[in-house]
């Protein structure tokens, strides 16, 4: 017999993931479903599974280094059980339909999650709501009970495979494991189905779930309503409920994590002379001082006037990005005093200089009749 590790292409101090690498690579390329009449690459195919039934496993393995193949418990060379490995999958993966041995059985079964979008306005997520959410759900059967059999019936064990789950195919040496085509996999099967569940144990409802969105959520959170998804299937768990929310934008405020952002035009004569303005907040109005001589572009922050924060940690800000509104319309006496305004700062455009500094003590002058 050749050497297991030779077979293997391995060392003889290789760690078990190395072996199962080699063995993976040995088993797709030679095995029998991909070389149809190939006895060569079926030989090959078993000598790697048998090398790897022994590598695999470090009992047989520390016999094998000591006694060699013709050790005890090796069997002579003929050591491979094609029936041992309950899952192929965990080194051929899906590529042969092979299946799992640990497969869910009985027909109970947990309920699946549901998912509904629910948008918000600006106010309701920095204040929180309660909302009223429509749901369609499955429900257990109230006539069996989510049982799924009509009367006391019940469910019967399945005949195909005696309540395993799984039926066995012979593919070449090979014993290969499928969920029972009678059951499902379920090992049971109802002979006298419900007639209003039609044996499916649940029934679609409308309900209406009253949800409590929290202070502070933004668009992309999302809430989990525990037990509030469809039934599970004979009496299994039922699934959880997922309320996934957006927030619609505001016609003025914009939002920066717990911060609120807003662009107000000010009057020009405040700008330029300073004074107080009337700003809205999601709190209420609040009064804003502006210095004079105000450029376009000033950012002013009033504290604690954002969105309660979701740890329940206070407020963020509010921050005020100040425009300057020019008057499109004049009256005659206000076009003569912008003109005379003009004259006084005639000047072209351009970044301000060192000789344009009193600027605006020249403007303040000429609205309140001081002399500069």
């Amino acid at each position: 017999m050749r050497d297991h590790y030779e077979i293997l292409g391995v060392p003889k101090d290789a760690d078990i993931s190395v072996i199962k690498a080699s063995y993976r690579k040995l088993a797709l390329k030679y095995h029998p479903d991909k070389n149809p009449g190939d006895k060569d690459a079926e030989h090959k195919f078993r000598e790697a599974a048998e090398a790897y039934s022994v590598l695999s496993d470090p009992d047989k393995r520390a016999r094998y280094d000591r006694f060699g193949p013709e050790g005890p418990g090796m069997g002579g060379g003929g050591g491979f059980d094609p029936t041992q490995f309950q899952d192929f999958s965990d080194i051929l993966g899906d590529l042969f339909g092979f299946a799992g041995g640990g497969g869910q059985r009985g027909r109970r079964r947990a309920g699946e999650d549901l998912r509904v979008d629910v948008e918000l306005t600006f106010e309701e997520a920095a204040f929180g709501v309660e909302r009223e959410i429509p749901v369609r759900r499955l429900e257990a059967c109230e006539s069996c009970r989510g049982t799924g059999a009509r009367g006391a019936s019940g469910a019967q064990t399945c005949g195909t495979c005696r309540g395993r789950g799984q039926v066995q195919y012979r593919q070449g040496f090979f014993a290969i494991a499928r969920p029972c085509p009678d059951c499902g996999g379920a090992g049971e099967i109802v002979k006298d189905p419900c007639p209003d569940c039609r044996g499916e144990g649940r029934t679609a409802a409308d309900r209406k779930l009253k949800v409590g969105i929290p202070k502070g959520v933004d668009s992309g959170a999302r809430l989990r309503l525990v037990n509030e998804g469809n039934a599970g299937r004979a009496a299994g768990p039922q699934g959880d409920l997922y309320v996934f929310l957006t927030v619609a934008p505001h016609e003025h405020f914009k939002r920066d994590g717990s911060d609120v952002v807003l662009t107000w035009a000010v009057p020009f004569h405040i700008a330029t002379l300073g004074g107080d303005v009337t700003v809205p907040t999601i709190h209420g109005d609040a009064e804003l001082e502006i210095p004079a001589g105000t450029p376009v572009g000033s950012v002013f922050t009033l504290k604690h006037k954002g969105i309660p924060r979701l740890d329940g940690r206070g407020k963020g800000d509010q921050h005020v990005l100040v425009t300057i509104r020019v008057p499109r319309k004049l009256s005659k006496d206000q076009k003569e005093a912008v003109r005379k305004m003009a004259a006084i700062v005639e000047g072209e455009s351009g970044a301000p200089t060192k000789e344009e500094k009193g600027f605006f003590d020249k403007v303040r002058g000429f609205f309140t009749g001081e002399e500069q």
